[in-house]
């Protein structure tokens, strides 16, 4: 008989996770007119204040190309906009007072929704699955 190693299981319900995650993500996003992509740099942006578009980049674990696509969007939509960096070249971005505005309005909903999946799992649970998570992020980025 043949027995799937827990590092296999692992994976397996990883992937079983992220799609279905990432769908009801999304339905709950379409609620404000927003994607995913969309979402993550408002969530970067409201966390972190200015980032260029290779940060943004490297955040989301996507080709510069991809970021600049999402924030051209965003910044027709006026929620996001250029600021001035340290060197000209540089293009840096903040939220605008109406990007703050909906990050506030669609982190309620988004809030609603991360604590309803989260039913039944422990803080502590949380943080252990956090740790894992960043460590393997770390380790597939190295």
């Amino acid at each position: 008989m043949f027995s799937i190693k827990t590092y296999q299981k692992f994976f397996q319900q990883l992937l079983l996770l992220y799609r279905p995650f990432e769908n009801r993500l999304n339905l709950e996003l379409a609620k404000h007119d927003l994607y995913r992509a969309q979402w993550s740099v408002l969530h970067y942006l409201s966390n972190y204040g200015t980032a260029t578009l290779v940060e943004l980049a490297g955040y989301q674990g996507v080709e510069k190309p991809t970021v600049t696509r999402t924030i051209s969007k965003l910044e027709e939509l006026n929620y996001v906009e250029q600021v001035a960096g340290k060197d000209k070249r540089e293009k840096r971005m903040q939220l605008t007072e109406q990007g703050k505005k909906l990050y506030a309005k669609v982190r309620i909903t988004i809030d609603e929704y991360e604590l309803d999946i989260l039913k039944g799992i422990s803080e502590e649970e949380q943080l252990a699955c956090i740790r894992v998570m960043e460590d393997i992020r770390k380790n597939i980025r190295e």
